[in-house]
């Protein structure tokens, strides 16, 4: 595989989907319009009144690199894949090319060497949807699999490459009771790495062992969920991808986790500089101080602050839980002074409001961790308090 830094494969990304009839929307706030929910989590969220059927001023087919933070797996944050802000690459199709074009799109853009990223289609694996009572097996896309990897020699089958799951695993929605929903292709990438029997006794695409990643998500939306449960026909079949970034980046960049990638290890490197224990001695916490500070540097950029709830207790939590491994590596105050302006220098080109409102984000954490740190301090004395009466009395 071609060596290339993250921001080469974002515009890879994007000048692909461009070249066949995309246009390129610019990333939305990571705090959404829609107040049912705090955060934007995917790509296609801020799509939804389109995808649903309102038309898009800028037509039928959308490619974007959307800003996404999620807390649903913050305690897995800091194995090789796991993180709270993350970025999704996305294609859409409202309307227009369906299953044939998606598939063969996305496995043109993983092979190919000049225009794509030069993946052996040998590390791809992919899951499909194996059907139940209210939609059949996607025999379509199983059949748009074989055909693809055939033209690189790679025979494949039902079972061999290619696995089918039930729908909590392969389908999508809908939103709520009713709505768009459908089958779902997934794309998985395989590592190398060697199955740890912790995770089960036999490996397989979806095992939590971390051999295999998943890269890419295509979901077909070609049915209807009426109010009465059923499940019919939709008059509008859209395609709605989503790559996690810094998954593709651990793969492009060859490195064992997300966090030796150059989106995320130069923040480590500067943690590194300010600590006497290594970065081999203690990973997780550096890992979860740079995914931490990344997360609230954009989350403040994006205009929130600290609180007791909601969005701002997420922000809160999230720099607390840096600040508490920051003492574990012995860290002193301000250190992420350093950090915030690696994330602004990382991030520069592609949002720039970030180096914009550094001092802002200085400012904010600043605050935050005087807060905390006088919290500390007011419940370690409450501790040592209730030690020594204890102490008294028990030598009574």
């Amino acid at each position: 595989m071609e060596k290339l830094n993250a921001n080469q494969i974002r515009e890879r990304y994007l000048k692909f989907f461009e070249d066949r009839g995309h246009y390129i929307l610019s990333s939305a706030s990571l705090l959404p319009e829609d107040k049912t929910v705090l955060f934007i989590t995917a790509g296609m969220q801020p799509l939804v009144p389109h995808l649903l059927g309102e038309e898009h001023p800028k037509g039928k087919r959308l490619a974007s690199s959307q800003k996404c933070l999620r807390t649903d797996d913050i305690l897995e944050v800091g194995d090789n894949r796991h993180l709270t802000f993350f970025e999704m690459l996305g294609n859409w199709s409202l309307g227009d090319y369906f299953k044939k074009e998606s598939i063969s799109w996305s496995f043109e853009l993983l092979i190919n060497k000049e225009h794509g990223f030069g993946i052996d289609p040998k590390k791809l694996f992919v899951t499909v949807f194996e059907g139940d009572d209210n939609a059949p097996r996607d025999d379509e896309s199983i059949k748009l699999w074989q055909e693809a990897f055939k033209t690189k020699g790679v025979e494949t089958s039902l079972g061999n490459r290619i696995y089918a799951y039930p729908k909590d695993k392969n389908w999508w929605g809908p939103v709520g009771n009713a709505g768009p929903c459908g089958p779902d292709t997934e794309i998985f990438y395989d590592t190398g790495k060697e199955h740890s029997e912790e995770f089960g006794k036999e490996c397989h695409v979806n095992c939590d062992c971390g051999k295999y990643v998943e890269i890419w998500n295509n979901v077909f939306m070609e049915y209807e969920k009426t109010t009465d449960g059923k499940f019919i026909s939709s008059k509008q079949k859209n395609v709605d991808t989503g790559m996690g970034f810094e998954r593709i980046v651990m793969v492009l960049q060859e490195k064992p986790t997300v966090f030796e990638t150059d989106l995320l290890f130069p923040i480590i490197e500067e943690c590194q500089k300010l600590s006497s224990i290594p970065y081999e001695a203690q990973e997780h916490s550096y890992r979860i101080i740079a995914d931490h500070i990344r997360a609230s540097a954009f989350l403040i950029s994006d205009g929130m602050l600290p609180s007791n709830s909601e969005q701002g207790y997420i922000l809160r939590r999230l720099l607390r839980r840096a600040i508490r491994h920051a003492k574990m590596l012995d860290l002193k105050n301000d250190f992420y002074i350093p950090l915030v302006k690696k994330v602004a220098e990382i991030y520069e080109d592609m949002y720039p409001e970030v180096s914009r409102k550094l001092n802002d984000i200085i400012t904010v954490i600043h605050e935050e961790e005087e807060k905390f740190t006088k919290a500390l301090i007011r419940g370690l004395k409450y501790i040592h308090g209730v030690h020594r009466k204890y102490k008294e009395e028990k030598s009574k």
